[in-house]
C-alpha cells in the first residue's frame, strides 16, 4: 500500500520543449504573423506541428508555415494573452467553403418574360428576424 502512495507522478507538471515546430502563419503588414486558433471550449491557443505532413493534413497544402521552437512560440504568443500551446492537434473543423447561391426555376412560367430566381440564404434570415421583431412588437402592444 505504501508503494502506491510513494510512486512518481505519471504526468509531470513540467513543460518539456517539443523541439522545432511547424507553426502556421498568415501574411501580415510587417511580414508574416502566427495564426492563433480556438480550443473546443473557446480559449485561444497557439498551434505547432511536429511534422510538415501533419500541418498539411490538418490545414491544407496552401498553408504557409515557419519553424519555431516551442519556447519561442510561447514567447511570441504570451504578450497577446495566449498562454496555451497545442502541439499536433488531432481534430479540426474543415475550412469554410463559400456557398453558391441556389438557383430556383419556376415549375410553370407565369409569363413569357420569366427568368431564373436566385435564393439568398441571408435574405431569408433577414426576413425571419424582421418577422420575429414585428411579432414581438405586436404582442407587446396587445399585452400592454
Amino acid at each position: 500500500m505504501t508503494d502506491l502512495l510513494c510512486g512518481e507522478d505519471p504526468e509531470p507538471s513540467e513543460r518539456f520543449p517539443a523541439g522545432p515546430l511547424f507553426v502556421p502563419v498568415r501574411p501580415g503588414p510587417a511580414g508574416c504573423a502566427a495564426r492563433f486558433f480556438r480550443t473546443p471550449l473557446g480559449g485561444r491557443t497557439a498551434v505547432g506541428f511536429t511534422s510538415e505532413r501533419g500541418l498539411t493534413a490538418t490545414l491544407g497544402a496552401e498553408q504557409a508555415w515557419i519553424r519555431l521552437s516551442e519556447p519561442a512560440l510561447r514567447a511570441l504568443a504570451e504578450p497577446l494573452g495566449v498562454t496555451t500551446v497545442t502541439v499536433d492537434p488531432l481534430l479540426s473543423a474543415p475550412a469554410p467553403v463559400p456557398a453558391e447561391p441556389v438557383v430556383l426555376t419556376p415549375k410553370r412560367p407565369s409569363s413569357p418574360r420569366s427568368r431564373e430566381h436566385t435564393w439568398d440564404p441571408q435574405a431569408v434570415g433577414v426576413l425571419r428576424v424582421t418577422g420575429a421583431a414585428a411579432l414581438v412588437s405586436a404582442l407587446s402592444l396587445w399585452i400592454g
